[in-house]
């Protein structure tokens, strides 16, 4: 039996032909539902921590996430390197990112080292409530993950990774969220 992901990899001639044949899909069982199912379910969750109290949004949250992180790297932050470390749409980081801006999280500078590109950075306002999030998502992740022992929390992580990697070498790559 094909799983849903090796029927989904057929040409599209053999797959029109064994349409009428095909087993339906199963999505109780097909992988890559149930992970969006799931981080859905968890993007949620931890979207309560910041929506009602600072007024984030997902991608709001997300693109600072990204900021916080990159603070401190050598390299300014672009639109295009959020979108990429994110998997999100380029039209949606940057509807995120001009909120943001007219918020006062974020500050939108011409890069030096490339005029055309934007540097981002989180302000003295997204620094402040960037340290009030993270130490909330991350009481969120370890009350979840408390559900596995360490053995199990290693083994989902060098999963997830692996799944990354092949998705990614599949073309999961575009930035599409």
């Amino acid at each position: 039996m094909m799983t849903g992901f090796q029927a989904d990899r057929r040409p599209p001639e053999a797959a029109d032909a064994a349409a009428d044949t095909a087993e339906p899909l199963s999505l109780d069982h097909f992988i890559p539902y149930r992970l969006s199912v799931l981080a859905n379910v968890i993007s949620r969750a931890v979207a309560a921590i910041y929506e009602e109290r600072f007024g984030l949004t997902i991608p709001e949250w997300r693109v600072m996430a990204v900021l916080g992180l990159d603070e401190a790297g050598p390299e300014p932050v672009s639109a295009n390197s959020v979108a990429a470390r994110t998997a999100m749409d380029k039209v949606q980081v940057s509807r995120a990112i001009a909120r943001m801006v007219q918020a006062g999280l974020v500050s939108r500078d011409t890069d030096s080292s490339d005029r055309r590109r934007s540097a981002l950075a989180l302000t003295a306002k997204g620094r402040a409530v960037y340290r009030e999030i993270v130490p909330a998502a991350l009481r969120y992740e370890a009350d979840l993950l408390a559900s596995l022992d360490e053995g199990e929390t290693a083994t989902l992580d060098r999963l997830l990774a692996k799944l990354h990697a092949a998705a990614m070498a599949r073309g999961g790559g575009s930035g599409v969220d």
